[in-house]
């Protein structure tokens, strides 16, 4: 197995209780506070989990079960998300993917397949385009960056989010957002929602919601569509069919399949599926699917 391990904390906890179940470890980056990341199983391949907008590293949870039994598993928690660290970071999409590049070298991992998120997945393409050696394969579920927005759209998305903070909260807001990632039932994001709040409190409302300001506006100002013509490693696309976040309905009405082709076609070597009666969360709600799929794509 390749890659030096730090030492392992076998369950992390902060002081309002909550855990991961999981192996973890702690690594201070250039420029980053500390960092946790998940670290389990072993194999000739490590996938490295990026989480999407808000989240953390047990959104992988039901792929890290299964997939440890077969490959290395790291998921990390992004600066400003789980148990890393807050401070005075940009929260920008190129800031992420170099802490990606910069745990991938600390870690001195080799054969590394990158697997991004929504938001995670423009990181992890980011990531890609930047230092293409340091990775295989690429896996992006439900991207974000597939779908383009002009300038005037940028603006009236983020006047949108802005108009509607006034009446929210924080805690509604993630609430909200969270549920309508899922198809079937929005209570499969109870557990996931409980967890988030839990870690909002860890830092102050102003810094939390300062972090997902610098989200949403390298989501939208940093676009990756242009260049997803010169990622240079086999990819795997996966998107859900039903999903209620991409596209952004008001702006564009047209069907989740249509953004997933349109993105999918730029990319030389993409292999894309569209998994039917599935929402944003597509390896959650999908999961023995999508890990089947990233089994086999892996070991192509």
């Amino acid at each position: 197995m390749a890659g030096n391990r730090p030492s392992l904390i076998f369950i992390l906890m902060i002081d309002n209780g909550f855990r991961y179940p999981f192996k973890t470890g702690t690594v201070k980056l250039r420029g980053t506070g500390i960092i946790n990341f998940v670290d389990e199983g072993s194999g000739n391949h490590t996938l490295i989990f990026v989480h999407g907008l808000a989240n953390y590293a047990l959104g992988w949870q039901k792929n890290i079960d299964e997939l440890r039994s077969h490959f290395r598993c790291i998921a990390i928690d992004l600066p400003g998300n789980g148990l890393s660290e807050a401070g005075d970071f940009p929260y920008s999409i190129q800031y992420f993917s170099d802490v990606v590049i910069d745990l991938v070298r600390h870690l001195k991992l080799q054969q590394v397949v990158l697997v991004g998120h929504s938001m995670g997945a423009q990181v992890a393409i980011t990531a890609v385009l930047k230092e293409p050696a340091l990775f295989s394969k690429l896996i992006l579920c439900a991207p974000a960056g597939f779908e383009r927005f002009s300038p005037m759209e940028m603006g009236l998305y983020q006047a949108t989010l802005n108009f509607f903070d006034i009446f929210s909260t924080e805690e509604n807001s993630l609430r909200k957002s969270l549920r309508s990632s899922f198809y079937h039932s929005s209570h499969q994001a109870d557990g996931m929602v409980n967890d988030l709040v839990k870690l909002m409190h860890k830092q102050p409302l102003k810094e939390y919601r300062r972090m997902v300001e610098g989200c949403i506006h390298g989501m939208l100002h940093e676009p990756v569509f242009n260049s997803l013509h010169l990622i240079k490693v086999p990819t795997l696309v996966i998107f859900g069919e039903r999903d209620a976040l991409i596209p952004n309905k008001l702006m564009h009405p047209v069907t989740t399949r249509k953004i997933a082709d349109e993105g999918a076609a730029q990319i030389p070597d993409a292999d894309l599926h569209v998994l039917p009666q599935c929402g944003h969360f597509v390896q959650w709600e999908k999961a023995r699917n999508v890990n089947e799929l990233i089994k086999g794509f892996v070991a192509h």
